[in-house]
């Protein structure tokens, strides 16, 4: 029996057996235009770039805020913790199939003094809840992918992220070991794309493009469509 559609989401028909997959992540995912702050159209973005490539079947959900940390509460910035978001959105958005989660770079600021490790073991939190969570189909839990932030490049002579580029170059290991313990699915985001030079923390459009596809590529392992 036709399964009835629901609502129209730009340009595409959704129904209630598509998978749902959830963006979780900062101002990468959010869309942030290297220096001027803006933010890049949807079909730029990489989570609309995946979204795209995935056609019918797939419903991708956008959760991303500049400045996010994965758990923990900065001194300057208000509201930027993903612990503390992170059960009221899979609660929000469930029945999910997917989540994407790419959290770490705002760990890497110099007043959190982290070790790469530690950020490692912000997103294992984060990981644990959701695989802890009712929030996916027949109240389990979602699949995970987790993505490793690729390595920034901070401009010579700006503090917040000092030493951020030595610890984030130790993100791809400590997250794959992450991935490894926790049982979720795992890409190296720093063999895909690099940073824009303009800003050393941002992605430019062309990068976007590249990791939109190479996710939409991981979706399509990781679920099946479900349109019948």
């Amino acid at each position: 029996m036709p399964v009835p559609v629901i609502r129209e989401y730009p340009h595409r028909l959704f129904a209630m057996n598509d998978s749902q997959i959830l963006c979780y992540g900062d101002s990468n995912t959010w869309g942030y235009v290297p220096v001027s702050g803006e933010r890049y159209p949807r079909p730029v973005r990489w989570a609309g770039v995946m979204a795209e490539r995935l056609g019918p079947g797939f419903h991708v959900i956008e959760e991303g805020q500049s400045g996010r940390t994965t758990v923990w509460d900065d001194p300057l910035e208000e509201h930027r913790n993903g612990m503390r978001y992170l059960p009221a959105c899979l609660l929000s958005h469930k029945p999910l199939d997917l989540v994407i989660l790419m959290l770490g770079t705002n760990d890497l600021k110099a007043r959190f003094s982290l070790l790469a490790s530690d950020i490692a073991l912000g997103a294992e939190r984060l990981v644990d809840v959701i695989q802890r969570s009712d929030c996916g189909r027949g109240g389990k839990a979602p699949a995970i992918l987790l993505a490793a932030p690729p390595p920034i490049a901070p401009k010579s002579g700006e503090d917040m992220f000092l030493g951020g580029d030595t610890k984030s170059a130790l993100f791809a290991r400590c997250y794959a070991e992450i991935a490894q313990r926790t049982g979720c699915a795992y890409l190296d985001v720093g063999s895909v794309i690099a940073v824009d030079a303009a800003d050393g923390i941002h992605y430019d459009a062309l990068a976007h493009k590249r990791l939109g596809l190479v996710m939409a590529e991981r979706v399509q392992s990781l679920l099946p469509t479900r349109i019948e």
